[in-house]
């Protein structure tokens, strides 16, 4: 648990349960998480849930995923390098697998940038039907709306002030400050590339996701003692 508690240092006990588990350690949750006290390591804060919004009619306006490419949500993130300078990162999320396609690290980031980041994306994957934003002047830019009705995506926009609506996101964005950001001193925004695309490895094949029954958006497949396991 220490090992993996070290290895992991943004995890609580909960995902390094679920880890242990996969390694084929056969433990009581109550005894992982006494473990856990005793040991003085690192607890999980709990947030509080946002109210949903809701239309006078009491229809919930945020359109919710039904199958992989159906909604993929886009927005920033933004924090500085060791000397001070700004930079920000892209990142996009399918919704419905919760399976991070990207984070994009730049110095500056325009329309044109987003555009560049979410070609490729659309190559590998195959295209959302919608793509949830904010209104940024990144996302609602002429070249930006003009592409998505040539490759035939419908772009929902969420209303200003209104972060929860893009809920999927914002929760990953948490998540990569609070385990990379916070934790990282980058020097250059390649440096930040680099280990945000090892993080992300991780985030997509190993780390446990509770929304997901605590399994990974892209289990890996585990060959342990000539058994076939995952998923």
């Amino acid at each position: 648990m220490i090992r993996l508690a070290k290895q992991y240092g943004r995890y609580g006990y909960r995902k390094v349960l679920e880890l242990l588990r996969i390694e084929g350690w056969w433990v009581n949750h109550k005894k992982v998480e006494r473990l856990w006290h005793e040991e003085g390591l690192q607890l999980p804060q709990r947030h509080k849930k946002r109210k949903r919004l809701y239309h006078k009619d009491s229809s919930i306006i945020r359109l919710r995923p039904t199958h992989p490419n159906h909604i993929w949500s886009i927005d920033f993130v933004h924090d500085k390098l060791s000397n001070g300078r700004s930079y920000k990162m892209l990142t996009v999320l399918d919704e419905y697998t919760r399976q991070a396609l990207a984070v994009e690290v730049r110095s500056r980031m325009g329309a044109e940038d987003v555009l560049e980041a979410l070609y490729p994306l659309l190559l590998c994957h195959g295209t959302p039907e919608y793509i949830r934003s904010d209104n940024g002047p990144e996302f609602v830019a002429k070249a930006m709306q003009e592409w998505l009705v040539r490759v035939g995506v419908r772009p929902i926009r969420i209303y200003p002030g209104s972060p929860w609506e893009n809920g999927y996101n914002e929760r990953f964005n948490g998540t990569l400050r609070h385990e990379i950001l916070n934790a990282e001193w980058f020097t250059t925004t390649k440096q930040a590339q680099i280990v945000i695309n090892h993080w992300l490895k991780q985030y997509n094949h190993t780390r446990p996701h509770q929304a997901l029954n605590m399994r990974p958006p892209v289990p890996e497949t585990l060959i342990r003692n000539g058994t076939e396991l995952g998923g």
